[in-house]
């Protein structure tokens, strides 16, 4: 089903979450969230602070702010940054996960992902594939690793499904910044001041 996206400021949207929030029957499990063997991770695995992103590959929000949210990964060094697919957007937006999500096998997760967040607007699964292509993927490796595993890739879509529901997320993007949730579009401005609170 294709969810609601109605977008919010961050900044004046941001939710602080105390840890028996997180522990709270109406929250997804925090180890899970934090800590999920299959959810794909870039940054610093050993940073000291935790970002993570619902996404959805179509939506245009999540494809403007990439950038962003990249440079700032690099920029500090410290972030152990969570990609949740979150595909809510119809089934080119699944075929493009799947795709993605099988590179990972081959190494190639971070090109792929890179490639498809480089695009404009919606897209068809011919231009998925083209693009990937183009990112120097093995379109036929991908889609083959994930069949491989495609029951272990649906349960970590469902769990990322549930964790964005969970916290009521209305849409993609969505961020979590430390102990901060952020349902919307994130500025450079904020995101510092998230990393920097959750630093202490």
């Amino acid at each position: 089903m294709i969810l609601s996206r109605r977008h919010l400021i961050a900044g004046s949207a941001a939710l602080v979450l105390t840890a028996p929030a997180l522990r709270a029957q109406s929250y997804p499990d925090p180890a899970e969230v934090l800590n999920d063997p299959d959810a794909p991770v870039q940054g610093n695995p050993a940073g000291d602070v935790t970002v993570i992103e619902y996404f959805d590959y179509q939506c245009p929000y999540c494809k403007s702010n990439h950038p962003l949210l990249m440079d700032e990964v690099a920029r500090d060094g410290g972030i152990r940054l969570i990609l949740k697919d979150w595909p809510i957007f119809g089934p080119a937006s699944l075929h493009a996960t799947q795709l993605v999500l099988g590179a990972q096998r081959q190494g190639d997760y971070a090109d792929a992902q890179a490639a498809l967040m480089a695009t404009k607007g919606r897209l068809t699964e011919a231009q998925i594939d083209s693009t990937l292509q183009d990112a120097g993927i093995d379109i036929a490796a991908a889609s083959a690793a994930h069949d491989a595993e495609k029951d272990r890739w649906a349960a970590l879509l469902n769990r990322n499904a549930a964790q964005a529901q969970g916290f009521g997320f209305m849409g993609t993007p969505s961020y979590i910044v430390g102990m901060t949730m952020f349902p919307g579009v994130i500025d450079q401005a904020t995101l510092r001041e998230a990393i920097k609170a959750a630093r202490g």
